[in-house]
């Protein structure tokens, strides 16, 4: 995609949406780590049900801590991988109170050395939170960013590489989350809704499926 073709893309999403959030509900840092760990291979709406229990019994990592593996387990079952990720949380928790005095770290290096934390998660919280401009390719970023021609790459850390070279700093804090929510309900996986997408003139997919 062309310099000015990527200005446009990213000028229509802002007009559209001009102050794009997550959709995962939390209301404090430690709630949004939390969140975003459990939400691998989940739907938000689906971690929104499990946390909204959750968070209620335990809204801080000593709290989490106190609740135990088998406490989450109970509160989050619900969930794809519930097991593994009650774990993680509960361990992540132990080294927050550990090493960070209870509270969510603003450097990568301490993000990923979280159990459940990887690269994807880091890169939420560190936007979100802190409003760093990283860019979190998740599955609809990884596609939106290969169809369109936006950011092709064969890998997540390729597409997220380009994806901040391509995108001008204006756009870069909110970027991702432009592209999940258009990942998520226009650009879909198996028909992409290209009839009623806003920025088709900018993408290199074809041919544009019609509308049905």
């Amino acid at each position: 995609m062309k310099p000015q073709d990527v200005e446009t893309f990213f000028a229509t999403l802002r007009s559209a949406n001009p102050q794009p959030a997550s959709e995962l509900e939390y209301s404090s840092v430690f709630e949004l780590l939390a969140a975003v760990l459990l939400s691998a291979q989940a739907t938000d709406v689906g971690v929104n049900k499990a946390t909204k229990r959750l968070f209620a019994l335990a809204p801080t990592p000593q709290k989490m801590l106190a609740l135990g593996v088998a406490g989450i387990e109970e509160r989050i079952k619900t969930i794809g991988l519930y097991r593994n990720k009650a774990k993680n949380l509960h361990e992540a928790c132990r080294i927050l109170i550990e090493q960070h005095d209870g509270k969510v770290p603003k450097g990568r290096e301490q993000l990923e050395a979280l159990p459940g934390v990887g690269r994807k998660t880091a890169n939420v919280v560190l936007n979100v939170a802190f409003g760093e401009p990283t860019m979190a390719v998740d599955t609809h970023i990884f596609r939106v960013g290969n169809r369109t021609g936006l950011a092709p790459g064969k890998t997540p850390y390729d597409v997220e590489m380009k994806l901040m070279k391509a995108v001008r700093e204006p756009y870069r804090v909110d970027a991702h989350h432009w592209l999940i929510l258009h990942g998520r309900y226009v650009c879909v996986a198996r028909k992409p809704l290209c009839w009623q997408c806003r920025v088709a003139p900018q993408c290199s997919f074809e041919p544009k499926t019609a509308a049905p």
